[in-house]
Formats: C-alpha cells, sequence, structure tokens
C-alpha cells in the first residue's frame, strides 16, 4: 500500500528526495521557497509504501491570475519517481487529481523529466525508451499542453570517466579550443555575492545581444543568493589579463549539475573563454561528487532552422547523450475554464497584438 505525506520540513523535504533515482533541483524545498516570493504557493508531498519507502515526490506550486480567475497548480520538472514504476504512477495521479480538484483549480501541469527518446548528442535522439508513464497520463484523460514551460530536450554528461576520457569524447574542435582558451591566457575563478552585480551586467549583456528577455536584477540577486547561501549554486568567472569576458552559474542538487545560465562578452570571443569555462564547469562538478552534468536546454528536434541550433552545436561538442522527454502534460480539472484559459484567452491576445502592429503601421491611433 503507499499513502502519501504532506511535508513541512525542508531538511526532511530534500533528504527524502534524495532517495528517488533522479532528484530535480525545482523539486528542492529551496525552490519552491524561491517561488514562493513571486506569488506561488508550494506544498510538498511524499508517496511512501508500507516499509517507509519513498516511492515518489511532488512540490505542487499553486497561484491565481492578477483578477483571481484562474487557480493554477504546477510541479516543475515532477512528480519524482522511478519512471518505470508503474503503481506508484498510478496512486501519485489519482492523489494529484483529487488535490487539483480540492484546491479549485482550473488546471494541473506536471513536466516530470521521463526520458522517451536518446541518443548521441552528433545525431539526436534516435534510440526510442518506453514510457509507461505517458500511457498512464493519456488512459487517466490528462492532455499534452499546448506550452512547454522548461525546456523539452537537454544534453546529459556522465562525469563518472575520467577527465582524459571526457576529454576524448568531445568533439576534435571542442577540445582544441579548450586548450586554445589556455595558451591564449583565459582563467576561471569562482565568485561569490560580491560579484553578482558583475554577473547580471554580463547577461544583460548578452541579453541585448541575442534578443532575449530577462528579469529584473532582483530576481536573479535572489534566484541566485538563496542557491548559494544554500551551498548549490557555483558561479563561475572567466577572465582575460584580469578583464571579464564570461560567466556560468552551475546549481547543484544529489548527483546533478546543471548549467543553469551563461553569459559572454564579445571582446576576447577569438580565445574561447567559453569553452574553457565549461570545461572547468565540468571539472568542478565532478570534484564535488556529481555524477551526471546537465546542460539545461536542447531543441525537441534538433535541427539547424531551429532558433537554438547554435547554443545547441556549443554544448553538443562536449560529448554528452541527447535525450529528449515525454513533454508537458495537463489535468484539466475544470475543461470550460481550462479551454478559455489555454484557447480562446491566447487566440484574443495575440489578435489585440496583430490589431496593435496593424494601427502602427498604417499610423492609426493606438
Amino acid at each position: 500500500m503507499i499513502r502519501s505525506l504532506r511535508i513541512e520540513d525542508p531538511q526532511a523535504w530534500d533528504r527524502a528526495l534524495l532517495q528517488l533515482p533522479s532528484p530535480h533541483i525545482l523539486q528542492s524545498w529551496t525552490w519552491g521557497a524561491f517561488k514562493a516570493l513571486y506569488g506561488w504557493r508550494p506544498t510538498r508531498w511524499l508517496w511512501v509504501d508500507a516499509d517507509g519507502r519513498v516511492r515518489a515526490a511532488a512540490q505542487v506550486l499553486c497561484r491565481e491570475d492578477r483578477l483571481g480567475l484562474f487557480r493554477l497548480l504546477y510541479i516543475p520538472r515532477g512528480p519524482l519517481m522511478d519512471p518505470a514504476d508503474e503503481e506508484a504512477a498510478e496512486v501519485v495521479l489519482r492523489d494529484l487529481e483529487a488535490l487539483a480538484r480540492r484546491s479549485r483549480g482550473i488546471l494541473l501541469r506536471i513536466d516530470p523529466e521521463v526520458v522517451e527518446a536518446e541518443g548521441p548528442a552528433e545525431e539526436g535522439p534516435r534510440a526510442p525508451v518506453a514510457a509507461p508513464l505517458k500511457t498512464i497520463l493519456l488512459r487517466r484523460g490528462w492532455r499534452p499542453a499546448a506550452e512547454s514551460v522548461q525546456f523539452p530536450a537537454s544534453l546529459w554528461l556522465d562525469l563518472e570517466a575520467d577527465e582524459e576520457t571526457l576529454l576524448r569524447g568531445m568533439h576534435p574542435k571542442t577540445r582544441y579550443n579548450i586548450r586554445l582558451a589556455e595558451r591564449k591566457g583565459v582563467t576561471v575563478r569562482p565568485v561569490g555575492p560580491e560579484a553578482f552585480d558583475l554577473l547580471y551586467d554580463l547577461y544583460a549583456e548578452t541579453a541585448r545581444r541575442d534578443r532575449f528577455v530577462i528579469r529584473p536584477r532582483a530576481y536573479y540577486r535572489q534566484a541566485w543568493g538563496m542557491f548559494y547561501e544554500a551551498g548549490c549554486a557555483r558561479p563561475l568567472l572567466a577572465e582575460v589579463g584580469g578583464e571579464p569576458v564570461a560567466m556560468v552559474i552551475l546549481y547543484r542538487f544529489g548527483p546533478t549539475a546543471w548549467y543553469f545560465y551563461g553569459a559572454s562578452r564579445d571582446r576576447h570571443r577569438d580565445k574561447m573563454p567559453n569553452h574553457r569555462l565549461q570545461w572547468e564547469a565540468i571539472r568542478w562538478a565532478r570534484s564535488v561528487g556529481c555524477r551526471r552534468y546537465d546542460f539545461w536546454g536542447a531543441p525537441a528536434e534538433p535541427v539547424e532552422s531551429d532558433p537554438m541550433w547554435g547554443v545547441y552545436r556549443f554544448k553538443r561538442g562536449f560529448g554528452g547523450r541527447y535525450v529528449r522527454f515525454i513533454g508537458t502534460w495537463d489535468y484539466p480539472v475544470r475543461p470550460l475554464l481550462y479551454r478559455l484559459y489555454t484557447e480562446l484567452i491566447p487566440r484574443y491576445l495575440a489578435w489585440l497584438r496583430r490589431r496593435y502592429w496593424r494601427r502602427i503601421e498604417g499610423g492609426g491611433p493606438t
């Protein structure tokens, strides 16, 4: 018999997660505490069997829209469980569906890190992986979500090999660029909260160059600071002659390190600081006992037309394994409101945007 328990103790929660096969940083207590600063209310649930063994876990984030019309429940990179444990999956999904109904939500959204296809990074996914959870979701009335919250795929590097083996597994050009950066005087050092403003400035400069949207400075100071204080974040700074040129911020939980944030300046790019920085990040992850380095994000289909192709090409040079997950799934608690929220409102907002730009282009009133 498998039963659920609500957990209120931070240490007990994180210890329980570490008993599961692939504990994820987005299910950690610190992540829930961080999201609570931005309108989400976390609750944490464990499922244990008669022997007291942890079979599954789910940190459920709940929030309302600004008008108070829609209540959403989201389990980032969860629920956590052995993907082959069909008995636990049935119980967990049943209990989560009941929780969503009691909470008067309109939808419950999950995106478990369950692999459905994998293959060498150079080739993309070629080998399908059995994913019984996907079959159970369909049978229970869950629906594939129209949009993903987290990345649909990633690259995983096995860190249990020694450094020479890891280098041999890289693309020759990547290996060459790491050594070139060393010869050109690129140095890498760890930094702490005293450098967070500098790290943000690098990140903002990268966002302007590559045209992606970032949040205000205070958001990242909290995101980086809370995890740094918890011992789960490692910022690294690359310099040339003492001049900051690139940075990464790694997150670590259990056996995995994630490459969450990265940034670089245009200056000294010919010296390949990003390659040296990434190699030092991998070395650090190995040194603290991590067994996997997660490059955090890859296209669902790695093709050159994808906007992420350039970033993917850089990441795949380090020899990781491409993994694609089963995706994001919704349980529509209140079907009519669910359709309003996921279909009709987005269409209306898209129409408003098109109308606005037609007026701008035509010189009409705004």
